[in-house]
């Protein structure tokens, strides 16, 4: 496992506040450990949350070009029929997935293909499962088209999160599984697929990255 180079500054702002803290807390506090103590402790589990959040770990990825794999981590909440707005403007089917912050938040290419539309949107902080957070929450629309088939990727910003980060641009050829973003501190993907797509997984289920395969490409 190693570190994602998204979180590189929050580690060391992390560790720079630690520090801080223990020297204030060791010249005014040594002399309370019922307060010196809790106080380290609450900043260690902060610490190490940060660097597990922003942990990459090493995967024996699946690469299938007739297979739509999980572009995120995390639980599946959505898997209807539904209208698509700003590229397709028609009905197709979609699979959200929500991101916790104790997920990992990398996100990577469900197929290989070009990277045909792309365009990021600010807007709110809406929490990740609210019905209005796929069209008004900071967000991002990618469309990747392997010449059978176009999805629509969607990374959406959470009540926590406040930055995706992303990795590709329009007219950019791309790699199944290689990564094209990132939300810091909790957020959802939204996969929108032709209709009659098969999809392999049902609501509830949790997903890996990378691995977990979605449905099958026609």
């Amino acid at each position: 496992m190693s570190i994602h180079r998204e979180g590189y500054k929050y580690i060391l702002i992390a560790s720079v506040l630690w520090a801080i803290i223990w020297f204030l807390c060791y010249k005014f506090l040594i002399d309370i450990p019922w307060l010196f103590w809790p106080i380290q402790v609450a900043c260690f589990l902060l610490w190490f949350w940060i660097i597990w959040f922003f942990r990459l770990p090493a995967r024996d990825f699946t690469y299938n070009d007739k297979l739509t794999i999980a572009p995120a981590d995390g639980k599946v909440v959505v898997i209807e029929e539904t209208f698509e707005p700003e590229y397709f403007k028609d009905k197709r089917l979609q699979v959200s997935i929500f991101m916790s912050p104790l997920n990992v938040h990398v996100n990577r290419n469900p197929i290989a293909g070009l990277v045909k539309y792309f365009k990021y949107h600010p807007g709110k902080y809406l929490v990740a499962w609210h019905p209005k957070s796929s069209t008004e929450n900071e967000r991002t629309t990618l469309v990747l088209s392997n010449g059978r088939s176009e999805l629509l990727i969607r990374q959406i910003a959470g009540a926590l999160a406040r930055r995706i980060c992303w990795y590709v641009k329009e007219g950019e050829v791309v790699k199944q599984n290689d990564e094209f973003g990132f939300i810091r501190f909790g957020s959802r993907v939204d996969i929108y697929f032709p209709l009659g797509t098969q999809i392999d997984v049902k609501i509830g289920d949790m997903v890996m990255g990378g691995i977990t395969v979605l449905g099958s490409i026609a």
